[in-house]
């Protein structure tokens, strides 16, 4: 007898099951950006305003310490290499005004809002202790609707040349470049620094319309000094930032004024 024919039947493929959504082990908190995004391209994920910060942990305090890091100079962007966990963002992709806003966000998140700190007054000299509420540091109001969302450009014309000058606002790219660009004047034992002029060939992007560096660098060389504190102001006050001042008042001359938030690694160290 013959066998009996058992029919072949087709396996259905097996259903794809899409992974689980990946869920981060430690807290994490989600903060606005002076910028709003709104410099960026749309194809970053800066663009959205927005950057996922996770809470400092004893493993970020290693970087902190570290003897290594702190002889580099790239301890704290170690740092924020370490807290910020939102997907694609690179570090020298931000702009240094949501730089500042994330070292604030990341040290409020870590010990809180007080901070003590130890300054010398810009009158008499004196050492005065200070205590500073970070929950004060705000961002300052800008009306974005005057620049076209996506582009980092902005234009400026000289008042006493009359040049048309375009610029866009520093990365964190940027900053390194020219810090490194001036140590290696001081290594060349150069008698000042020319930190200004570095600075704005960097952040010049052209002249009239040119975009050929050795004419913005001619052009920022021979600079008026009239239109160079025009920029430099212009800059400044079309800059989204924080506010990154507190009212100072010294306590062996009374003296008072706005002055800078001191920012170090020591930022991250509250005294208690």
């Amino acid at each position: 007898m013959a066998d009996p024919i058992i029919p072949i039947t087709k396996q259905a493929a097996p259903v794809a099951v899409a992974p689980a959504p990946k869920t981060n082990d430690f807290p994490t908190e989600v903060i606005d950006l002076p910028s709003q995004g709104h410099f960026y391209p749309s194809t970053s994920p800066l663009s959205s305003g927005r950057v996922e910060l996770k809470y400092m942990t004893a493993r970020e305090e290693d970087i902190l310490t570290s003897q290594n890091l702190i002889k580099k100079g790239v301890v704290l962007d170690e740092l924020l290499k370490a807290l910020i966990v939102t997907p694609g963002v690179q570090l020298d992709e931000v702009l240094i005004c949501d730089k500042n806003a994330i070292f604030v966000a990341a040290r409020r998140l870590a010990y809180g809002d007080k901070y003590d700190a130890k300054l010398a007054c810009p009158k008499c000299g004196e050492e005065n202790a200070v205590k500073i509420d970070l929950n004060d540091v705000k961002s300052k109001e800008y009306d974005f609707t005057k620049y076209p969302k996506g582009e980092n450009k902005f234009t400026f014309a000289l008042p006493t040349s009359g040049k048309t000058i375009v610029y866009k606002l520093l990365t964190h790219k940027d900053e390194q470049a020219i810090d490194a660009e001036l140590k290696g004047f001081q290594k060349l034992a150069k008698s000042s620094s020319p930190e200004m002029t570095t600075r704005l060939k960097y952040m010049i992007v052209s002249v009239d319309g040119s975009e050929v560096r050795s004419v913005i660098f001619n052009t920022v060389d021979n600079m008026l000094a009239k239109d160079s504190m025009a920029l430099r102001k212009h800059v400044k006050d079309n800059t989204p930032d924080l506010d990154m001042t507190f009212n100072f008042t010294c306590d062996s001359c009374g003296h008072n004024e706005r002055i800078a938030l001191p920012l170090g690694v020591d930022f991250f160290w509250p005294s208690t």
